[in-house]
């Protein structure tokens, strides 16, 4: 499929996990990827395997976002797709008992003020187009309580969340769709690190998922694709769910 052709998409946080993926996919689609991230190395090898362009972006920087979005729209004329998808879960971001500030701003400024940047700045050039999709990457711990908490990733998530339905309703008779991807746990490399030293802890969250097995990266990708393009043209304000049943099971199967 060619739903994205001649488009120009930014994502952020382009050099692996879901953001990795999405690159491909939009490629696939015709786009014209921007990729955006601190890891340079990273980052330009994607941006050369999908023929786009790699611009270093430390996302809680508002000087840095603003460059960014600058260049994608004077490389190539336009801002038509902003994936907001940079974030990070660091191990010091646990229980509200035992989290300290430091982790908690640091989570709070990735995750969720990257995102508010990310829009402040992509919106101008959506509007003066008068069409754009954003899609901004919560979690589906934005919708659903855990026990083995992560407080500020899901206060940070939550934040995502609620900032994307507001500005889906605010924009959507400028042309200007909004919404919050919701993605469950997905096979990352940063998972599986994780999940590597507490193999326990994985087991406890695999039984909670019907489809008993972890996303990959392509099929969170294939989400983002769909909600960029045409095919979505009806939803703006929305929590997409794409987590393997999670948040509407009580039992799952054996």
């Amino acid at each position: 499929m060619q739903r994205l052709r001649d488009r120009v998409a930014v994502i952020t946080g382009a050099a692996g996990g879901i953001g990795l993926a999405t690159a491909r996919r939009f490629a696939e689609e015709g786009a014209k990827v921007v990729c955006a991230d601190v890891d340079e190395e990273g980052g330009a090898k994607i941006a050369e395997e999908v023929g786009g362009l790699f611009v270093r972006t430390d996302v809680t920087s508002e000087d840095d976002v603003a460059a960014l979005f600058q260049a994608a729209f004077e490389t190539y004329g336009s801002v038509d797709v902003a994936f907001n998808n940079a974030g990070i879960s660091p191990p010091d971001d646990d229980s509200i008992l035992t989290t300290g500030m430091d982790a908690w701003r640091r989570v709070q400024d990735v995750n969720l003020t990257s995102v508010y940047l990310c829009c402040k700045h992509a919106i101008p050039y959506m509007r003066r187009q008068g069409k754009g999709s954003i899609i901004n990457t919560a979690s589906f711990v934005a919708v659903m309580g855990s026990a083995t908490s992560q407080i500020s990733y899901t206060a940070s998530k939550g934040g995502v969340l609620a900032m994307s339905r507001e500005l889906g309703v605010q924009f959507a008779r400028e042309g200007i769709r909004v919404n919050a991807l919701c993605p469950g746990p997905v096979n990352t490399p940063l998972l599986q690190e994780l999940f590597a030293k507490d193999p326990e802890r994985a087991q406890r969250r695999l039984v909670h998922i019907p489809l008993g097995r972890f996303a990959e990266a392509s099929e969170i990708a294939a989400a983002v694709a769909f909600l960029a393009s045409d095919d979505a043209s009806f939803i703006t304000g929305a929590e997409f769910l794409v987590d393997g049943g999670i948040s509407g099971a009580y039992v799952t199967p054996l």
